[in-house]
């Protein structure tokens, strides 16, 4: 079965992917801006570049659909 489907919450948009990062896998010098957090969320390209760092999950999406790009979780 090979039905074309188009995801209207992406349809036009940049995918970019969000996953959670550990704070203690960052430079010394992004660890300090982190504070107390243990883990941040990273959003990425397609090729895997690193497009921002934020503090939480529902942040990183606002941030991505703010910049018209289609957030997907990333396990």
């Amino acid at each position: 079965m090979n039905e074309p489907f188009d995801i209207p919450a992406i349809k036009g948009r940049e995918i970019v992917y969000v996953r959670t990062v550990a704070v203690s896998e960052l430079p010394q010098d992004m660890r300090e801006q982190a504070g107390d957090a243990q883990r941040v969320y990273a959003l990425h390209n397609e090729n895997g570049d690193r497009l921002a760092l934020v503090g939480n999950r529902d942040l990183a999406f606002a941030v991505a659909r703010q910049n018209d790009l289609a957030p997907v979780s990333v396990h």
